[in-house]
């Protein structure tokens, strides 16, 4: 038996968070999944609930129009998951009726769910032995296994068939979410609180004298970006009907960054031009 198992399991019993999508249908921790692509808990909560409340089955977000879906992400960022998880919405609608399917293959075939979300929604919606390797679990495993302060930017094959091995053939799905609740709100990235970990006599890290290792991970600028042009743009358009290029063009002071995220946008689709020289979301 993996002996890390009992100690975090035990340990997330009585300090897991009471997140919503830890208790409901397999299409509402796939919502979840995609929402938290790239997102904190915190901004992800209200939305998931909207959501839910919104379009509680896949069919029902299937029925709505592009435009009213880029509109209910809001600010959540990254608004493809959006389109991405719409079209998911109808296929699983129109072929799987109406029932997310159960597994990692299938799943991994549905736009947007790469082989991280496959497993994570096979796992926490089927209660299935997946190997869910999110960036918390990963930060966990690597400090009190391997004594290094943080992963490296992605799983190799060496790390995934390495931390295979650590999955219970029993509650596979409780071990995840437990590693994973560990990583995000004890052994964090930055300021761990090493004194309310529950194996830290087994960490190497804390054996090695917490030795600091880089951090590498890709720049998250936002002022002046073209992901920030490229929101304002959309943003304006979930509050206007639609408008014209000059007053998108007013949007923002680069007017190349403008025409640069006009075609961006229009090549993902989140966007529709029309006639007169006219933008809007996608009906």
């Amino acid at each position: 038996m993996n002996p890390l198992e009992k100690p975090i399991v035990n340990w997330f019993k009585k300090h897991k968070r009471d997140l919503p999508w830890r208790n409901t249908t397999p299409w509402g921790v796939m919502v979840s999944e995609y929402m938290l692509q790239q997102t904190p808990v915190h901004r992800v909560l209200p939305k998931w609930i909207e959501w839910m409340d919104r379009w509680p089955t896949p069919k029902d977000l299937a029925a709505a129009s592009p435009a009213q879906v880029i509109t209910a992400w809001g600010r959540l960022g990254y608004p493809r998951r959006a389109l991405r998880l719409h079209g998911a919405a109808q296929i699983i609608a129109e072929d799987f009726n109406n029932e997310v399917p159960n597994d990692e293959l299938t799943l991994q075939q549905l736009p947007g769910i790469g082989e991280y979300t496959a497993a994570a929604v096979a796992a926490f919606a089927f209660d299935q032995r997946t190997l869910v390797l999110d960036v918390n679990i990963r930060r966990v495993l690597t400090r009190v296994i391997d004594g290094n302060e943080h992963p490296k930017p992605a799983p190799s094959s060496r790390e995934k068939a390495a931390r295979l091995t650590l999955v219970p053939q029993k509650n596979a799905h409780i071990w995840a979410a437990a590693t994973m609740e560990l990583g995000a709100i004890v052994c964090t990235s930055k300021n761990p609180r090493c004194e309310l970990c529950p194996v830290i006599a087994e960490c190497n890290w804390r054996m090695n004298g917490y030795p600091k290792t880089e951090l590498i991970r890709k720049s998250q600028d936002w002022h002046g970006t073209d992901r920030q042009c490229r929101g304002t743009i959309v943003q304006a358009l979930r509050e206007n009907e639609s408008l014209t290029e000059n007053a998108i063009k007013k949007l923002w002071p680069v007017e190349s960054q403008v025409e640069k995220a006009l075609m961006t946008l229009l090549k993902d689709q989140l966007i529709q031009s029309i006639p007169r020289s006219r933008y809007r979301l996608p009906q």
